[in-house]
């Protein structure tokens, strides 16, 4: 009796001794503990599906703006597909532009921009023609000059990123100026058009979509 009580006790003590090893390694399972992990892990962590500037702003490096998610995902008036395209070109794939290119065609400008390297449009929509009342459009639209003048005022000769439309005053193919300003994803030009999807690339210019046509001084 004695020697069996003793072998009860031996194996008692040796678990005891065991258990906390036991738990011990059944809390490391090689992964770490979320509440364990350190503030600036958790900050990594949040921030990483967050695509902003240095700033806390949203990037720019891509088009941006209410307008563009009207834009198609695939094929000639997508986003890449229009970026393979010089701009009278990709212009005609976007149904949202076809008042600007009838009028681009009935300028003669077609060729002019499709041939023209690193410019920026502003191409107003079907709305922001719209906006001028029928017979003053079609009078427009019948006065090639007046037509020529008015679409040539909406091209900057160069490429414009959307941190210079923050403060920019520009000289235009008309050969006048117009001005832009705003941030992150808020641009205006001449303090009257709205930039509804900006930043979007064609093959040869920055196309920034425009909610109201540009008249020049």
């Amino acid at each position: 009796m004695n020697a069996l009580r003793f072998r009860r006790i031996a194996i008692t003590v040796a678990a005891a001794a065991v258990l906390p090893f036991a738990l011990s390694a059944c809390g490391d399972d090689g992964k770490k503990d979320s509440a364990s992990a350190s503030p600036s892990e958790t900050a990594t962590a949040s921030s990483a599906s967050q695509p902003s500037g240095s700033d806390g702003a949203p990037t720019t490096d891509g088009p941006f703006g209410p307008a563009c998610a009207s834009v198609p995902k695939d094929g000639a008036g997508s986003f890449d597909g229009m970026a393979k395209d010089p701009v009278a070109t990709a212009a005609s794939h976007n149904p949202a532009l076809s008042t600007l290119v009838a009028a681009v065609k009935k300028a003669g400008l077609v060729d002019t921009l499709n041939n023209a390297q690193n410019i920026t449009v502003f191409a107003p929509t079907n709305d922001a023609f719209a906006k001028i009342p029928k017979a003053d459009l079609d009078k427009v639209l019948n006065d090639k000059a007046t037509l020529t003048k008015i679409l040539t005022y909406h091209v900057v000769g160069q490429k414009l990123t959307p941190m210079q439309l923050a403060n920019g005053s520009f000289d235009t193919l008309a050969k006048s100026k117009l001005t832009t300003t705003g941030s992150g994803t808020t641009y205006k030009v001449n303090e009257s058009a709205n930039v509804v999807c900006g930043n979007v690339p064609t093959a040869n210019a920055t196309v920034y979509i425009i909610d109201t046509v540009l008249m020049p001084k």
